[in-house]
């Protein structure tokens, strides 16, 4: 079998059809029964992870989402960034009125019935965000939490999402056009595709190799895997990944490099270590070696910035009165503490003081295609208010680094 969206590729006696979707597209929803119908092969193959499965297929995936772990062990930037691009891709859906990753479902369930082995073979969804994010400078992470921001309210009147025409940019609707199923279809050739990915490649490096090389590689490597002596294995992945699956076919891939989760950069180690210290190390001066100089002086240069920053973006971002309070009194020891995170402390009172129930986590996919909605539910404003205050203690801790090198 061969079509425009069907790679076949071979090895030991096994013939791999690997069907290039869009998640959006109701072409590729047929396209993949069709295929999988027609060749009824032993194994069927989906970019899915465990986690990403089971949101698609648990209609209440966000039932039990318990947000005070989240917050506790430091995933709001995490999922964060996993509802803003659920955000878009609902919103996309909707559109075109295609459900985002029908066309996995439909494997699964084709699949089933034609008695096939399914399996799940993308990298887990928090391991390529993270590795996604280390990769990233300060300023690039500064800009891709802003767009994630500014992205939950980004949509025409309508609802339906839009793409920029060449009058983008002029800040106007008449810069903007919707998406047709059309140009989804467009992106899934091999032109479009090739161009698309030298843009980003361009454009953003750092998140290119994570996002698409990296899982190119543990995507053909659990497809062959997979196999297992099968005759025929049907492979169902974005179109964006078949390029680079086809160039990494037979070949010898490390998946537990690619699964690792990455460690801290030396350099922002060093950061997270050298202005603490350098702020204690001003304490001291200013109280043991300094003739000009006292300790307290220093110790204003510390908790103002931090506990000012900590609190205005904390009262910017909606937080309670408590957390505020809360982030004013915790910036500046977490400031000095590289281990304390103020964000933690402030998203746990805000959790606390908001308490977000069943139906709240229910909502959320729904709630975070509008920015208002992004706004009321409980769930996401909690996550708001916790970045927040540690973007506010991290600006205040600079400030006083610079303030406290003036003193001495």
């Amino acid at each position: 079998m061969a079509t425009s969206s069907v790679t076949q590729l071979e090895r030991n006696g096994t013939t791999f059809h690997v069907v290039g979707t869009a998640h959006v597209s109701r072409r590729s929803v047929e396209e993949v029964t069709r295929v999988i119908e027609e060749l009824r092969p032993e194994v069927v193959c989906v970019e899915l992870c465990q986690g990403r499965y089971d949101a698609l297929t648990q209609e209440n995936a966000f039932r039990n989402l318990d947000v005070f772990k989240v917050v506790r062990e430091g995933k709001t930037l995490y999922l964060l960034a996993h509802l803003a691009l659920a955000s878009y891709q609902r919103k996309m859906g909707d559109a075109l009125g295609v459900k985002p990753g029908s066309e996995l479902l439909a494997a699964i369930e084709t699949a089933k019935r034609v008695g096939a082995r399914v399996e799940l073979i993308d990298r887990d969804i928090h391991t390529t965000l993270k590795r996604t994010w280390s990769n990233l400078g300060l300023w690039k992470r500064s800009m891709l939490l802003s767009s994630l921001l500014v992205g939950f309210g980004e949509d025409d009147d309508d609802g339906k999402p839009a793409a920029d025409d060449k009058r983008a940019g002029t800040g106007g609707r008449e810069g903007r056009k919707e998406i047709t199923a059309d140009d989804i279809e467009q992106l899934k050739e091999s032109k479009a595709l090739s161009e698309m990915l030298d843009e980003l490649a361009r454009a953003l490096p750092e998140v290119k190799k994570p996002l698409i090389d990296e899982r190119d590689a543990f995507l053909v490597s659990g497809m062959e895997s997979s196999a297992n002596g099968a005759r025929n294995v049907v492979a169902v992945v974005g179109a964006a990944h078949v390029p680079g699956m086809r160039r990494q076919f037979g070949q010898t891939i490390d998946r537990d490099v690619l699964a690792r989760l990455p460690p801290p950069s030396l350099l922002w180690t060093i950061v997270k270590w050298a202005v603490p210290l350098l702020l204690v190390a001003g304490l001291v001066w200013g109280a043991f070696h300094s003739e000009n100089v006292s300790a307290q002086d220093v110790v204003k240069a510390l908790v103002l910035p931090t506990s000012i920053g900590a609190g205005v973006l904390t009262l910017l971002a909606g937080g309670r009165p408590l957390s505020v309070l809360t982030a004013i009194a915790v910036a500046p020891v977490a400031a000095i503490h590289p281990l304390l995170g103020t964000g933690m402390v402030v998203g746990v009172v805000e959790a606390w003081r908001r308490k977000p129930t069943v139906v709240d986590c229910e909502r959320l996919p729904d709630d975070v295609t509008t920015l208002r909605g992004f706004w009321r539910n409980p769930v996401s404003h909690i996550l708001l208010v916790a970045i927040a205050s540690g973007i506010g203690t991290a600006l205040g801790m600079w400030l006083g680094a610079a303030w406290i090198v003036t003193l001495l």
